[in-house]
């Protein structure tokens, strides 16, 4: 049976205090958007820009900007930057070329992703972690959770379960888009989503 990520993170906020320090792995502005309006009374929210899986550099700088003048604007969070580090998405996907979007390539992608999102998350002495990555109704929640859980296990940080596509939010995303001119993209930035 599917598990409803939106619920289980509905019970993890009433045991949470007000003020907990969370990194939000984010993938871009518009996808932080949303997510960021729904936790911003609930947390103290830091925004983990982590996307190696972006290939082009002028591509990656433009969300990355885009991402900070967002957070600028809003107040709605800090802002965490580090290493591209697009080598590693590379070797990730060594082998996994041919595989079709959505699949284990992406699966794997996550992975990395979410890994690092922990990581950074113990070393700088966050109670939780979360990704925007499940705003998007291209990307797969349950992998997604399933991942940030393991991940969390690795690095003994809480996760955060969340299914941020449910209750409007991709449709709230676009809106807030709209209200702030962000920069939105059609694919994920890695080679193989835009061909």
């Amino acid at each position: 049976m599917k598990q409803n990520y939106e619920l289980l993170m509905q019970e993890q906020l009433k045991d949470i205090p007000k003020g907990t320090r969370l990194l939000l792995h984010s993938c871009c502005a518009p996808c932080s958007s949303a997510c960021l309006e729904r936790l911003k009374e609930h947390f103290q929210i830091t925004v983990l820009y982590y996307n190696p899986n972006i290939d082009e550099k002028a591509e990656y700088e433009k969300r990355k900007a885009e991402q900070i003048r967002f957070l600028k604007e809003t107040g709605w969070a800090e802002f965490l930057d580090c290493d591209h580090e697009a080598e590693k998405f590379v070797s990730m996907a060594k082998g996994l070329e041919q595989e079709p979007e959505r699949g284990k390539r992406c699966y794997a992608c996550y992975a990395l992703r979410l890994d690092k999102t922990a990581k950074v998350a113990k070393e700088n002495g966050f109670a939780y972690f979360a990704t925007t990555l499940t705003l998007s109704p291209h990307k797969n929640a349950e992998w997604l959770n399933e991942l940030g859980e393991k991940a969390g296990g690795r690095y003994e940080v809480n996760y955060l379960y969340t299914d941020f596509k449910k209750k409007g939010g991709y449709y709230r995303s676009i809106e807030l888009s709209t209200e702030y001119g962000l920069y939105r993209q059609d694919f994920c930035g890695c080679r193989f989503s835009k061909r």
